[in-house]
């Protein structure tokens, strides 16, 4: 389901979400070859230890090159950012400013979900946050719920 999804939809990325994302890439396309080298060493072994570190090893390179497909095929669907954002509205790319009841300045920029990180400020548009906040103009209040109860938060920049 979710490789139907990705190959309809174009990912949109920031500078950053792309870097990282070629970083994987190349992180694990490095990993796979060591993989690769390091099974070829077991294959040269003869012993019931080797037989079960080779299937490890096997398992090991299945999953690394299942994870390199699926980042490979992110990178060809990704598309940076519009250079060109209306400031007006809300829109994935965009960072907000909210400030909450205490007077608490919060800033988020909307990414797709593959490159949220809400530690660093990158929320995903699909959140409920990111869906609350997706058209908004600046100065309009919203209310957004949590466990804790519910927080007035007022948009105050977009850029």
């Amino acid at each position: 389901m979710q490789s139907l999804q990705l190959k309809q939809k174009t990912i949109l990325l920031s500078k950053k979400g792309m870097k990282e994302l070629k970083k994987t890439v190349a992180r694990l396309e490095r990993r796979q070859k060591q993989s690769i080298i390091e099974l070829r060493e077991l294959d040269k072994t003869d012993g019931h230890d080797q037989r079960l570190a080779r299937i490890e090893k096997l398992a090991e390179l299945e999953s690394i090159e299942s994870q390199l497909a699926d980042k490979k095929a992110y990178l060809l669907k990704a598309k940076l950012f519009p250079r060109k954002r209306d400031a007006l509205r809300v829109a994935i790319g965009s960072v907000v400013e909210l400030i909450d009841t205490n007077g608490r300045i919060i800033r988020y920029q909307l990414v797709d979900s593959i490159e949220a990180n809400p530690s660093d400020g990158r929320i995903s548009a699909s959140s409920p946050l990111g869906q609350t906040l997706i058209g908004r103009t600046i100065k309009e209040t919203i209310d957004w719920g949590s466990k804790l109860g519910v927080r007035q938060l007022t948009l105050v920049r977009i850029s």
